[in-house]
């Protein structure tokens, strides 16, 4: 079986995941408008992914080859920008940290991201990206709004600055737990938060390309062949008139 032929079988999988995998907790989730046809967003997503996300986190079904044609850059722009480990143009994204060593670290392996926008969904991940909040109780000292407990750091706070919950009393399903209503900056990062959220936007949108790298070529295509079936549509339209003129 060749790598795509796997990578559409796991997108294929993705796609009969339970709707409650996407389920926050709590939190309500914030809409992002993203678009994989945004060329440059997709760059700069892909330059966030590869310095912030794929030194514990893979994208095992997607070559750097096959993002490089797809994001518009040439093979020395994604060797000098993308390829951080020293690999080959045509290696799968994967990543080199050893899975006993992740167990270690975090308690369990980081989970590969090739498919993620699928089984969670863009507004998930955008909104999981900005919830990360200070928490001592926690073994990395953060704790995230919509995934209680996740043993995940906040990879991005030098971008966003650290924050700690705004609680709202009472708003518990039962009324007897608090419910954290937003966040308050207590130490701002390098980012504005209108900055901030940009750099998460773009981020989710290189996200979803990976999820299913197929649907750019698909949509294009997709305009041609509805314009080809109108066209059908008018010569199949004149030529049933010209077979039943002496009829009617």
């Amino acid at each position: 079986m060749t790598a795509r032929a796997a990578a559409l079988l796991a997108v294929l999988a993705a796609a009969t995941l339970p709707a409650a995998a996407a389920v926050n907790q709590g939190y309500p989730l914030q809409a992002v408008d993203i678009s994989i046809h945004n060329h440059a967003a997709l760059q700069r997503g892909a330059k966030y992914f590869v310095n912030y996300c794929l030194s514990c986190h893979s994208s095992r079904y997607a070559r750097y080859k096959w993002v490089g044609e797809d994001l518009g850059l040439s093979e020395e722009m994604v060797r000098e920008n993308l390829i951080l480990t020293g690999g080959k143009i045509g290696d799968l994204m994967t990543v080199a940290m050893p899975e006993d060593k992740a167990l270690e670290w975090f308690g369990a392996p980081p989970p590969d991201l090739t498919l993620v926008a699928r089984s969670r969904g863009v507004d998930w991940l955008y909104t999981y990206l900005k919830a990360f909040y200070l928490d001592e109780s926690r073994p990395m000292g953060v704790n995230n709004a919509i995934f209680q407990h996740v043993a995940m750091p906040h990879v991005l706070w030098e971008l966003q600055g650290w924050q700690q919950p705004v609680y709202k009393e009472n708003g518990g399903a039962n009324g007897d737990r608090r419910v954290i209503a937003g966040f308050e900056l207590v130490k701002p990062g390098l980012l504005s938060e209108e900055e901030y959220d940009e750099v998460v936007r773009d981020l989710v949108t290189f996200l979803a390309y990976l999820a299913e790298p197929a649907a750019l070529k698909r949509e294009r295509s997709g305009i041609w062949v509805v314009l080809f079936l109108l066209l059908l549509l008018g010569v199949t339209y004149f030529l049933k008139r010209e077979y039943w003129k002496d009829i009617h």
